[in-house]
């Protein structure tokens, strides 16, 4: 693999965002539910799980899991939605 400046350039700006108490892609994970619930609450998630955010900053793999997380849930609370609807 060749170092172009644009990979030297990516590689120093994920050196800069590194912080010394950083959670792995598995705390990330375990973190990731409650983190999509209080963002699709409209609630500060990235206030209340700071290094959830930072993670997901800086991880393309969670981030894509975050955002089909943000997908089900959203799916879902269509459907539970039409099943009240249809309940009444």
């Amino acid at each position: 693999m060749e170092l172009t400046p644009r990979i030297i350039r990516n590689i120093v700006a994920a050196l800069k965002r590194t912080q010394p108490n950083e959670i792995d892609c598995g705390d990330c994970f375990d973190r990731l539910e409650r983190f999509a619930e209080m963002t699709l609450a409209g609630k500060a998630a990235g206030k209340a799980l700071p290094l959830v955010q930072l993670h997901l900053e800086g991880c393309r793999d969670c981030g894509e899991e975050f955002e089909a997380l943000l997908d089900v849930l959203r799916g879902l609370g269509g459907q539970e939605k039409t099943r009240s609807i249809t309940a009444t």
